[in-house]
């Protein structure tokens, strides 16, 4: 079989969420009745991704028994690899590399739901012979916005989806990362496991050093970062 690996972070603490954090993993809180791993594994499990790592860690023997006790993911192969209720994302990362069974896969975080065509994604990289495509989507303002069109005010809304943000430098366009990336396994033989913050210190390195480029996620995507956002998702109509 070829295997196609994704690596599904799930091993945080999620501060975040109060109470609810300190009863229950982030990756098991359900939304509208199914934990939000459960939607993570069918959407990855559609776009041909056939190998799952999970680097578990705090109250990790939760995920193990939904896992396990769960007959739908029995054949599905997934490695639930413990790697500490303290680890950085960074020592995670660089513990289960050695599971990793495809030349290019998919890491993303376990907080997030999303139906879109990432094998379309994970072939454009491929074919492209990229070393990291890092994959951007839409993303919901908590802040107000004023609207404008040629220095005109046309209105005010909350919410507003937006897909990238100017700066004060006027040349430069950042864009809203979804937490998902692919990449390829030489990528990871820099050294990274002592880093605090695998984002902000090992990506910005690995940009300048290897083959980079950008996606566009185009589809549904909703990451869960405190208990309003998982209210807001349950809330909403199919």
């Amino acid at each position: 079989m070829k295997y196609k690996t994704s690596v599904i972070l799930c091993g945080g603490k999620g501060t975040r969420l109060g109470s609810l954090g300190k009863r229950i993993p982030k990756t098991l809180i359900n939304i509208q009745g199914k934990p939000i791993i459960w939607y993570i594994l069918k959407s990855l499990k559609k776009n041909n991704f056939n190998h799952f790592i999970l680097p578990i860690g705090y109250k990790g023997k939760q995920i193990k028994k939904y896992i396990k006790k769960n007959k739908e993911f029995n054949k599905y192969k997934i490695d639930l690899i413990d790697t500490g209720a303290n680890s950085s994302i960074a020592k995670r990362i660089f513990q289960v590399k050695k599971y990793i069974k495809s030349e290019d896969f998919l890491i993303l975080n376990g907080d997030a739901i999303f139906l879109a065509n990432l094998k379309k994604i994970f072939n454009d990289h491929v074919r492209k012979k990229k070393d990291i495509s890092f994959i951007c989507s839409e993303a919901e303002a908590d802040f107000g916005t004023v609207g404008t069109i040629k220095g005109k005010i046309v209105n005010f809304q909350r919410g507003l989806d937006f897909k990238s943000v100017k700066t004060n430098n006027k040349s430069f366009v950042g864009h809203v990362y979804s937490g998902m990336s692919i990449i390829k396994q030489k990528v990871l033989k820099e050294n990274f496991r002592h880093k605090k913050n695998f984002e902000k210190e090992f990506y910005p390195l690995v940009i300048k050093k290897y083959n980079s480029d950008m996606q566009n996620l185009k589809g549904f995507w909703y990451a869960m970062d405190n208990v309003k956002d998982i209210d807001i998702l349950n809330d909403k109509k199919n």
